[in-house]
């Protein structure tokens, strides 16, 4: 756990979270900003500060990670219709938060390129 990391605090339950998904490997909360009609932030519970961190050795958490947030889908209704999964990586990409997260978005048509 880095101490001062939001996710990781989350994580540890010290800040109050909308868990939708809790297991040794991946939680899964509801996003206090939505961007879309469902929005959910899939992390793993290790700190792992983004994306350009993983290694080979992340396989089963990254397994797991999608395929929560698949089964989060079709518990949202969004499965048939489409979702967007996003992992932002640096500043440049719009990550805000260092801590690895995926934000799960659907229920509404998303546009291409995204920003």
């Amino acid at each position: 756990m880095a101490d001062d990391c939001l996710f990781c605090r989350i994580v540890a339950g010290e800040i109050p979270s909308d868990r939708l998904h809790d297991d040794d490997l991946v939680i899964a909360i509801r996003d206090i900003a939505p961007r879309a009609p469902t929005h959910i932030l899939l992390m793993p519970r290790r700190h792992i500060a983004s994306a350009a961190e993983l290694t080979d050795a992340d396989a089963p958490m990254l397994g797991r990670l999608f395929a929560v947030a698949a089964d989060l889908a079709r518990q949202a209704g969004i499965a048939d219709s489409g979702y967007r999964l996003v992992s932002n990586v640096g500043r440049w990409g719009g990550q805000t938060v260092d801590h690895l997260h995926v934000h799960l978005m659907g229920g509404r048509a998303f546009e291409w390129p995204p920003g």
